[in-house]
């Protein structure tokens, strides 16, 4: 390799993706070919797949060393081995894409265009993801607002971990010492100068998503929790308003039985009024576990991944 060259880093994480490696690999190595102004390296980190994931990876990078592998000891998810990858990546800038390739490598040039003119971070933004299922756009839409109501700093509405980080960045990100990792909430904390590019999302061309219903809904707990605690305050809110409703009905019922006499309560009321509170109790201490629970994960210190065997690095 050319020393006077930079190098750029794609950190790449893989679970179960034995189906779409060859295409993933056929895409970028046409790609980077192109850009022969840029050394490249590109960080696949397997993530305890049960396929034959890690063989292929492993066969890459003896017929290509720019192809490294990070063998992790089981499946850690995707927010730890994109950790992982970004740790071990050595380039002076580095983009995390996805294997699917619904994230198009034609655009790598752009990002790097843009970080060459200056910036430190390079947002690839989606204008169009007609390739996801309504249900998804919707949810995913609806859960960036309400995170950047709650939460600070915001993160950029349809962007995901597509993007290019300087190194400056990237070692400002290996500081943060967090085990319950959200990286899009990681990314936009450390800041830099950005910019942003537009894109199309394709559409996933082998394989099938390994995010489902309930793994998105624990994703977006875990970005709100992580960079919010506005869902602990706003039980005292709910507290004072509730207290005060009780004040006022307590009154309304001293002067009607002051006026009218002792008035038999209702039964039908009287379940609802209690079934009402106790669930607002029961959902203000689910609220509270979690942010318990995240604090009981975080004092353990265990290690985000295990490393279990390198390829090339």
């Amino acid at each position: 390799m050319d020393e006077k060259k930079k190098t750029v880093s794609l950190v790449v994480p893989f679970f179960n993706e034995g189906e779409s490696i060859q295409s993933f690999h056929a895409s970028i190595t046409r790609v980077i070919d192109a850009l022969s102004s840029i050394n490249f390296t590109i960080v696949c980190v397997d993530d305890g797949s049960s396929d034959d994931t890690l063989m292929q990876l492993i066969g890459l990078n003896r017929l290509d060393a720019r192809f490294q592998v990070l063998e992790l000891s089981r499946n850690f998810g995707k927010e730890a081995a994109l950790t992982a990858g970004i740790d071990f990546a050595t380039g002076d800038a580095v983009i995390p894409i996805d294997a699917d390739l619904q994230d198009p490598p034609e655009l790598i040039a752009t990002l790097i265009e843009a970080w060459q003119k200056g910036a430190d971070v390079v947002l690839a933004r989606r204008t169009d993801r007609s390739s996801d299922s309504f249900l998804k756009r919707f949810t995913a839409k609806l859960f960036y607002r309400f995170h950047n109501t709650v939460s600070k700093p915001s993160i950029p509405l349809d962007v995901g971990d597509f993007r290019l980080m300087d190194r400056a960045v990237v070692e400002a990100l290996k500081k943060l010492p967090e085990r319950q990792r959200f990286m899009k909430g990681l990314f936009a904390w450390v800041g830099f100068k950005t910019v942003t590019v537009d894109y199309k999302r394709n559409p996933r061309q082998t394989g099938t998503t390994k995010f489902n219903g309930w793994k998105l809904w624990n994703l977006a707990i875990e970005g709100i929790t992580s960079f919010s605690v506005i869902p602990l305050k706003v039980w005292t809110y709910l507290g004072l308003f509730t207290a005060l409703l009780t004040f006022i009905y307590a009154a309304v019922v001293v002067v009607k039985t002051m006026l009218y006499g002792i008035d038999v309560p209702g039964y039908a009321s009287l379940i609802v009024a209690i079934l009402f509170m106790g669930s607002l109790q029961l959902i203000g201490i689910g609220v509270l576990g979690e942010y318990i629970g995240r604090i009981y994960m975080e004092s353990k210190q265990r290690p985000i991944y295990v490393v279990r065997q390198r390829y090339g690095l």
